[in-house]
């Protein structure tokens, strides 16, 4: 069952044409660079449109609060990420398992620690906030595209698929947390990622049936 967003949360209104889109966008960067520069803690909407380049106005028009602006901001993030894993999925299906791990592993490596430093302000700019929809809506949709593509690999049938994907991403996303919240230095981090390919690909070896 979906989660649904706080009423509170919820931003006041959608870009619809290219100009907002572009103003959105630059309320977004502007957000990200205050939470990299200073924290949430120091954070404002106006300070935000200052960056921005906006009045505090247009800011009102879609984001009613600061909190609306850093749960939006955290909806874009994921929204994101699960179009790179579904993307990734998708051209994969029928692949051997062995592929799937690596693309899986992956994207979601290069996602996550490409922009370390994004990320980590992302997860404490909504440590004290109620994220569980976007959670609940990012996890669905990434089950869904890892499932299928599971199931479409060639002889690779599990007893219980289901289970056998749940900890297959448990595995990999808690892994990756934990490498770019450590800020593991290049080599370190090179090994981690090629040692957690080679654990699921054993783990989908040893679950098929």
């Amino acid at each position: 069952m979906d989660t649904p967003t706080p009423d509170v949360l919820k931003p006041r209104k959608a870009p619809r044409q290219a100009r907002a889109r572009v103003t959105v966008d630059a309320i977004f960067e502007a957000t990200i660079q205050l939470l990299l520069r200073e924290g949430v803690h120091r954070l404002t909407t106006t300070r935000v449109a200052e960056r921005a380049g906006v009045s505090v106005g247009t800011m009102y028009q879609y984001f009613p609060n600061k909190r609306a602006l850093i749960y939006a901001l955290n909806a874009r993030y994921l929204d994101a990420l699960a179009e790179k894993i579904e993307t990734a999925c998708a051209a994969h299906h029928g692949a051997p398992t062995d592929r799937m791990v690596e693309a899986l592993v992956g994207t979601y490596w290069r996602a996550k620690t490409e922009r370390a430093d994004v990320t980590r302000a992302l997860y404490r700019s909504v440590a004290e906030m109620d994220n569980k929809a976007l959670v609940d809506a990012f996890a669905a949709r990434v089950d869904a595209a890892t499932t299928a593509m599971l199931a479409s690999a060639p002889g690779a049938a599990t007893a219980n698929l289901p289970t056998t994907n749940l900890t297959l991403v448990t595995v990999i996303f808690g892994a990756v947390r934990n490498a770019f919240e450590r800020d593991l230095p290049a080599d370190r981090a090179e090994a981690l990622h090629a040692e957690l390919v080679r654990m699921c690909r054993i783990y989908l070896r040893a679950t098929a049936v």
